[in-house]
């Protein structure tokens, strides 16, 4: 899990909802309210992910657009932005995203909960969408 200050308060509500549904849980922070930047926590968060070390990742921060944009900078990291258990569902099924993202400001506690659930249900469909997914990383130069 990671967060910055905006989302750190539903952090600390995902992350004891998370440990409860038996998951281990790594928090690479942030440890408080106190004003940071998302990327000191999100590609650390990133990294873990990208080399197996975590088997996939939950981040947050105010809108979420923050924390996505510097996971996607990861060349192994599909990281959704999701804020309905649709959504969640759906991040996982066609795109395989390894990572999902919520908007700390503009999710409620319950709504968090249940697009985790979403998530974390799901399973990737592969098919059609595999390929899609193959097509996402970029050539590197």
């Amino acid at each position: 899990m990671a967060s910055d200050h905006a989302a750190y308060e539903l952090k600390e509500i995902i992350k004891p909802y998370l440990i409860a549904k038996g998951y281990e849980v790594k928090d690479f922070g942030t440890d408080s309210t106190d004003s940071c930047d998302y990327a000191d926590f999100g590609h650390p968060a990133a990294r873990a992910v990208e080399t197996g070390e975590c088997d996939f990742g939950i981040a947050m921060c105010g809108s979420g657009n923050g924390i996505q944009i510097t996971l996607n900078k990861h060349q192994g990291i599909r990281a959704a932005l999701c804020w309905l258990p649709e959504l969640g569902a759906l991040a996982k099924q066609h795109n395989d995203a390894n990572f999902l993202v919520l908007p700390g400001r503009f999710i409620s506690e319950h709504l968090a909960k249940e697009t985790v659930d979403a998530y974390l249900d799901a399973t990737f469909e592969g098919g059609r969408h595999q390929r899609r997914v193959e097509k996402i990383p970029v050539e590197k130069l």
